[in-house]
C-alpha cells in the first residue's frame, strides 16, 4: 500500500490519471472512497490524488490525542503535495476536508490555484456554535463507547444525511457499510481534537477578504448548518461564486455526482482560462432609499 510520512504517522493515499494535480481531501464520515465518481471522471485529464486522514484506516490512527488537530489536518495536505513533488494543486475538499483546504488556501495561498470547498462550515455561525460543540463532544464519547456498528446507521440518518437514502439507497447503504469499517478511536479522536476545537470560519473573515485564490463554494439547500456559512464565505472572497443544489443535503459529492463534477468542471475550466476574475465588493445598503434606482444615479442622471 502506499504511504506519506507526516511526522512519522503514516497517510494513506491513492493516485490516478495525469496532468495538472488535484488533491482532494475528505470529510468527517467518509474517507478517500467518497471521492470516487470525481476521480473516475477527472482522472481522464487531471492527475488526482486522495488521501485518508490520520485516523481513517489504513491511515495510522494514532492514540495520542495531540497528534490530531484542524491545524495538523491543513499541515497534512502540504506534505502530502510536497511528498508527491507537487509544487502548486486544485483543491477539494468536502465539510472537514473543505476547512482543511480553505485555511490551506489562507496560508498557503502560491500552491493553491484553485479551491472547491463542498459543505464547508457546519458549526461556524455564533446561533449554531454552543450546540455543535456539546454535539461533537456527545458524538465522540458514544464513538468511544459503542464503536463503528452500533452509530454508523444512526451518523448516516442525520438530517442533512438522510437526503442520500431517498436518492440512492444502494449508494446510501454503501455509505453505512464504509462508516462501519471506520475506527471508532480515530473518529472520537477527530471529534475532540480537530472538529470540537477549530476555530469558525468567521473568525478568519478579514483574512479570507484578502483571499486571492479563485474558490467555488458548494453547498446543498438542505444542508441548513452550512447554508449560513457558505454565503458569508461567498460575500467576503472576492473571487468566490456559490452554488447552491436544489434539494441536498450535506453529502453533494455522493447525492449528486454528476452535477457536481459539472460544476467544478466548468470552475476549473474557467480557472485555467484566466476567466474567474476577482469581483469588486460593493458596498452594501443600510436602507431602502440607496437601494433604489434614484439613490444609485450619478448627478447627471445616468446609471453607473
Amino acid at each position: 500500500m502506499p504511504y506519506i510520512d507526516s511526522g512519522g504517522i503514516r497517510l494513506y493515499f491513492e493516485e490516478y490519471g495525469r496532468g495538472y494535480p488535484i488533491i482532494f481531501v475528505h470529510e468527517f464520515e467518509s474517507d478517500l472512497h467518497s471521492w470516487e465518481a470525481q476521480i473516475r471522471y477527472f482522472s481522464r485529464g487531471y492527475r488526482c490524488i486522495a488521501y485518508n486522514a490520520r485516523g481513517y484506516p489504513p491511515s495510522d490512527v494514532p492514540d495520542d490525542p495531540a497528534i490530531y488537530g484542524w491545524q495538523v489536518a491543513v499541515e497534512d495536505i502540504g506534505i502530502v503535495m510536497s511528498d508527491l513533488s507537487i509544487g502548486r494543486a486544485h483543491m477539494v475538499g468536502s465539510s472537514m476536508g473543505a476547512y482543511a483546504a480553505l485555511l490551506f488556501g489562507l496560508r498557503y495561498r502560491e500552491r493553491s490555484s484553485a479551491i472547491v470547498a463542498a459543505g464547508a462550515g457546519a458549526g461556524s455561525p455564533a446561533s449554531d456554535r454552543e450546540r455543535w460543540l456539546k454535539n461533537t463532544s456527545v458524538l465522540a464519547r458514544a464513538l468511544a463507547a459503542r464503536g463503528m456498528d452500533a452509530m454508523a446507521e444512526k451518523m448516516a440518518r442525520h438530517f442533512t444525511r438522510i437526503q442520500l437514502k431517498h436518492k440512492d439507497p444502494k449508494g446510501w447503504q454503501e455509505f453505512v457499510n464504509r462508516l462501519k469499517q471506520h475506527s471508532a478511536h480515530g473518529m472520537a479522536n477527530t471529534l475532540l481534537q480537530c472538529q470540537a476545537v477549530r476555530p469558525s470560519l468567521h473568525n478568519f473573515r478579514d483574512e479570507f477578504s484578502r483571499l486571492t485564490v479563485p474558490v467555488l463554494l458548494t453547498v446543498g439547500d438542505e444542508d441548513k448548518p452550512c447554508l449560513e456559512t457558505g454565503l458569508m464565505l461567498k460575500s467576503t472572497i472576492p473571487a468566490a461564486g456559490i452554488w447552491v443544489c436544489p434539494n441536498t443535503g450535506h453529502a453533494i459529492n455522493l447525492e449528486e455526482p454528476a452535477a457536481f463534477n459539472a460544476q467544478i468542471e466548468a470552475f476549473f475550466s474557467a480557472v485555467e482560462r484566466g476567466s474567474w476574475g476577482h469581483i469588486e465588493r460593493r458596498k452594501q445598503p443600510v436602507s431602502g432609499y440607496e437601494n433604489s434606482t434614484a439613490a444609485r444615479l450619478n448627478s447627471d442622471g445616468a446609471l453607473p
